[in-house]
């Protein structure tokens, strides 16, 4: 078993139950790890063995930048199924932030999880 963590990647998207968050996007950072079975990757040492964290990237970048969800909930649920379309991802964990969402803190954040 192996674990590939993708941290602090940040995009922009439409989020927020209240009308003045819905005027334009706001900074989301996500954090995604993800298991899968390596045994395959370390012995070929090829990326068509192994899950290509690119292209799962470019995938969520699409996919949140494209989103208008009001809850970080539904926003996290979304990107978990992004990540999970990927058949060798076994389990995977999303958290997303949202900072500044709070005058008193540095963000909010919701993790979900396959399991």
């Amino acid at each position: 078993m192996a674990q590939i963590r993708i941290k602090n990647l940040r995009t922009r998207a439409i989020i927020g139950a209240y009308e003045e968050e819905r005027k334009k996007k706001q900074e989301i950072i996500i954090n995604v790890v993800l298991d899968f079975d390596a045994k395959e990757a370390i012995k070929s040492d090829t990326l068509s063995s192994s899950v290509d964290y690119a292209d799962i990237t470019k995938r969520i970048m699409e996919n949140v930048e494209q989103s208008t969800f009001f809850l970080l909930e539904k926003l996290a649920d979304s990107i978990l199924k992004v990540v999970m379309k990927d058949k060798r991802v076994l389990r995977a964990n999303v958290e997303v932030d949202k900072p500044h969402a709070l005058d008193h803190a540095d963000s909010v954040s919701v993790s979900v999880s396959s399991e």
